[in-house]
């Protein structure tokens, strides 16, 4: 299983991602984001790279079922991947991870949004986010129906700077918590766009 996404056929772009028809299949598995050039600060000495491509994040589709016998997510791999390439911070923790990394660079900060100010997201900055991903990130897959046995084995097995949940033991949790938390404080002083 990690060895088809430690090991890819291909690397997809956003433009591919988001096409009609899309390469995506709609049902669950792993996916492996790859790129060219990593955000500021990211240590990327001993992750793990492919034709000049370093992999610093994996994620899942669905999630793990619940415990408590509670409603089982219906998230594929095609939504889940297409959502990281054109969503929001809200709805994406890589887009909230990165947009954090590269908000100086870019020019961007986080911001309430909506009527409560309960969102955060990048506002008119997911757009830049969004381009920035385009020049830089490529994404892969593996279908699987208990993908998150495979996630689990692969954050214990491989450098993922980015990943936060299950990774306590990276060199970088400590400094990407601190960063996205700085992040949402600053944009918790801000008033609430309402758009």
């Amino acid at each position: 299983m990690s060895t088809r996404l430690l090991a890819p056929d291909r690397l997809w772009t956003r433009a591919e991602v988001l096409g009609r028809p899309t390469p995506v299949p709609a049902v669950g598995g792993v996916y492996a984001w790859y790129f060219d050039a990593a955000p500021p600060g990211v240590p990327v000495g001993g992750c793990h790279h492919v034709d000049g491509m370093v992999l610093l994040y994996v994620g899942i589709s669905p999630k793990r079922p619940p415990a408590n016998e509670g409603p089982v997510s219906k998230q594929t791999l095609r939504r889940r991947v297409r959502y990281h390439y054109r969503g929001n911070a809200y709805g994406s923790t890589l887009r909230l991870t990165l947009g954090v990394l590269l908000a100086d660079e870019l020019g961007i900060g986080l911001r309430r949004v909506g009527s409560t100010g309960n969102r955060l997201t990048f506002s008119d900055g997911e757009a830049v986010l969004s381009e920035w991903m385009a020049e830089h990130a490529r994404v892969c897959w593996v279908e699987d129906s208990q993908p998150w046995l495979a996630e689990t084995q692969l954050i214990e097995g491989v450098d993922l700077p980015l990943n936060l949940a299950q990774n306590a033991h990276g060199n970088f949790h400590a400094q990407l918590t601190e960063a996205r938390a700085r992040q949402r404080d600053l944009a918790r002083s801000l008033p609430i766009l309402l758009r």
